[in-house]
């Protein structure tokens, strides 16, 4: 009797261990119930996307010819050979070796017991494939070493088609003026369909790197950067992020272009660590900078004119002058326009605007808008404007047979405006000569 229990205790003992291994035997590769289980003997999923063994790669709607990487590990005691694998994944996705639902991958490689393998498939994405997760199925044949017979495992995973992310930068105002502070606006934008995350960027090449280098690539060592670091954040697809900077120009940079070199890090769909180089350039102006003073009214020939004279203190002449007043207020001088060619910098340039009334002549302080409008190198227009408070008297009526004192003004000014105009001329032709 005692011997019959002990027997039926020992048949129930051996159960479970027959019903393990009948199990293992049917899910080779430790693919259970659990992610935990393993089988040894057996090889294990460990990861599947697109792109090489060392390098994942972001990929978007239409690619062709896009490696895709599937992971093992030989979590056996014993070595395997003759590694195959066939990968099924859903209809959006193709082999790039023509047509047909199941996709081939051949290694003929052994793995050693213990080390991981790879299996690298080549697939085309269909044009209508969305941006998301996806299921596929990949099934490996193998064999043990000194055993015969082939073995076969399969795996079902997720994969993502992640999107492509495409990083460009740009000023927002290409130019620069020099011997001033610039603030600058830099665009960084993701142009792609992929976001990404943990942005951020370095000026690079600065002085403070050249102690370690032997030459520098641009010239932005002549120049200071207040900043040279930003921390940008997440870029999502198809959106910008911005980073400002305050830039000093010299002088003896105007006419270059100032080339300033980004280092960009950012982690990608995949959440791997990337850099890129990229390069932001800009134009440098020469600084015109323009002083209205000695305004005054002056009478000739029994004509008032409103006379002052322009001071140019910048780097570089304005092109193609204009002076003009207007009235402001309850004034009804008439709008009037003098062209005053090139204002340049080693003189003052005067200018002198006759005044006209609409309608009766009001004598009296007259508030008036002064306007030099001009161009710099770049042919843009620009407009320099000065408020002034003028006084318009009554024209002297003094006696006819007397010695005009305006007879004796009027060849003085034009023979000393004549004398001006020829020595500038005489001093631009030098200057060009030279």
């Amino acid at each position: 009797m005692n011997f019959k229990i002990i027997l039926l205790l020992f048949v129930i003992g051996l159960f479970p261990i027959m019903f393990d291994n009948s199990y293992a035997q049917i899910t080779s590769g430790g693919f259970g119930q659990s992610p935990f289980e393993r089988d040894f003997g057996d090889v294990k999923f460990l990861d599947a996307y697109f792109g090489t063994l060392n390098d994942k790669i972001e990929v978007e709607a239409g690619d062709s010819n896009v490696p895709f990487t599937v992971v093992f590990a030989n979590v056996g005691t014993q070595d395997i050979t003759g590694i195959r694998g066939q990968l099924s994944l859903p209809f959006n996705f193709s082999p790039s070796d023509g047509p047909g639902s199941v996709i081939h991958a051949d290694s003929d490689s052994n793995s050693l017991a213990g080390e991981n393998f790879h299996l690298t498939f080549f697939v085309n994405i269909n044009e209508n494939s969305q941006i998301q997760q996806y299921p596929g199925t990949v099934k490996v044949d193998y064999s043990r070493l000194r055993e015969s017979g082939v073995r076969t495992a399969f795996a079902d995973f997720d994969f993502k088609v992640t999107g492509d992310s495409v990083i460009n930068v740009k000023a927002q105002e290409p130019f620069l003026t020099s011997l001033r502070t610039n603030n600058v606006v830099i665009e960084i934008a993701n142009d792609g369909t992929a976001p990404i995350s943990g942005v951020d960027i370095v000026a690079t090449n600065t002085s403070t790197e050249l102690a370690s280098t032997s030459s520098s690539t641009t010239n932005v060592e002549n120049v200071v950067i207040l900043e040279s670091s930003w921390d940008v954040g997440n870029i999502d697809a198809k959106s910008a992020r911005y980073l400002t900077a305050t830039v000093y120009v010299p002088e003896s940079l105007k006419g270059d272009t100032l080339r300033i070199p980004l280092s960009i890090q950012y982690y990608n769909a995949h959440g791997d660590l990337h850099e890129i180089s990229k390069i932001v350039d800009f134009y440098i102006k020469g600084l015109i900078d323009l002083t209205i003073f000695n305004v005054d009214v002056i009478e000739l020939s029994g004509t008032q004119m409103v006379i002052g004279e322009i001071i140019n203190e910048g780097n570089e002449d304005g092109l193609f002058g204009f002076v003009s007043i207007e009235s402001k207020g309850d004034s009804n001088i008439k709008s009037a326009t003098q062209f005053i060619d090139e204002i340049e910098i080693d003189a003052p340039v005067p200018f002198n605007v006759p005044i006209e009334f609409d309608g009766e002549p009001k004598y009296g302080e007259h508030d008036i808008t002064i306007t030099v409008r001009y161009k710099d190198s770049t042919r843009d227009e620009i407009f320099l404007t000065h408020d002034q408070t003028i006084t318009v008297t009554e024209p002297s009526n003094g006696d006819e047979n007397g010695t005009d004192p305006t007879m004796i003004i009027i060849p003085i000014i034009l023979v000393l405006a004549a004398a001006f105009y020829i020595i500038r001329r005489r001093k631009k032709a030098s200057i060009q000569t030279s």
